[in-house]
């Protein structure tokens, strides 16, 4: 049943009246738990990774206490919406669509999209330059390069994670392919691995897993890094619109952790090499 105008708008003041009052001395956190090396759940049933470490060090920052919970990705923006929790890490890009329905907070870290594929395949031996193709502004060669992608991946089928700029970038720009979609990487990872797949779409990082596992001599990188434009303006905190002070605690917190290099040393622990978003 439908509320009245009159109803609406009372509870509407009144939330928007508990939002104000909020002090934000606790806040609870969303992670997915299934995208390593961002975010993960060990064997002990514990979480981990680069952002886990991160929102243990800004929630110092911030002087609050910070409770980190799991959320499936398929659903985690509604459930912010809907008051489950008060932020998002997650490795989650920050794209023109998502800030119509929720607010970020300044990036803390960015890294190409890239394609993998097994090492004995006719991609990787097709010999693709491995430069990186900024979306903003494509240049001729670009999008020659694009082309050439397109029609490599012409009869194959291509995985990607759902409800991901990364699936966004294969619909819009690969035209017409097979893509088959997967709720989380941890199970892209293992189609391509059965080779059910023929190559997949990922962030460079949420490779690392793949790539530097036991099975990594297996697959090999096809291609350009795609960055920036429908890829957005790198990984921030996902919250709510209407909690702007929240959205500028985490602002001030993440610009120290950036500008005293605590955000480049987690990123080199986890990813390897440094991700941190410029200052």
């Amino acid at each position: 049943m439908k509320s009245s105008p009159l109803v609406a708008l009372a509870a509407g003041l009144l939330l928007a009246g508990n939002a104000a009052a909020q002090d934000w001395s606790t806040i609870r956190i969303a992670t997915e738990g299934a995208y390593a090396p961002w975010n993960f759940t060990n064997a002990a049933g514990q979480l981990e990774g680069f952002e886990i470490d991160l929102a243990t060090e800004l929630c110092a920052r911030m002087e609050a206490n910070c409770e980190i919970v799991a959320q499936a990705w398929d659903g985690i923006i509604p459930a912010l919406q809907a008051g489950r929790y008060d932020a998002i890490m997650a490795g989650m890009s920050i794209t023109d669509e998502r800030l119509e329905v929720i607010d970020f907070s300044r990036s803390y870290a960015t890294t190409p999209a890239i394609f993998v594929a097994p090492k004995e395949s006719d991609l990787a031996a097709a010999g693709l330059p491995e430069t990186r193709v900024d979306m903003t502004e494509i240049a001729p060669d670009e999008q020659a390069l694009i082309d050439q992608l397109k029609e490599l991946l012409d009869g194959l089928t291509v995985g990607v994670q759902t409800a991901t700029i990364h699936e966004n970038f294969l619909r819009e720009y690969m035209g017409d392919i097979d893509i088959r979609t997967y709720d989380s990487q941890e199970n892209l990872d293992l189609d391509l691995q059965a080779g059910r797949i023929d190559i997949a779409l990922a962030d460079q990082s949420g490779w690392q897993p793949l790539l530097e596992g036991d099975l990594g001599d297996d697959f090999t990188r096809v291609g350009p890094g795609f960055a920036r434009g429908i890829f957005g303006k790198g990984v921030g905190v996902g919250i709510r619109q209407e909690d702007k002070a929240l959205t500028e605690k985490f602002n001030a917190a993440i610009q120290s952790a950036l500008e005293d290099g605590t955000v480049s040393e987690l990123a080199i622990k986890w990813f390897g090499f440094d991700s941190a978003a410029s200052s």
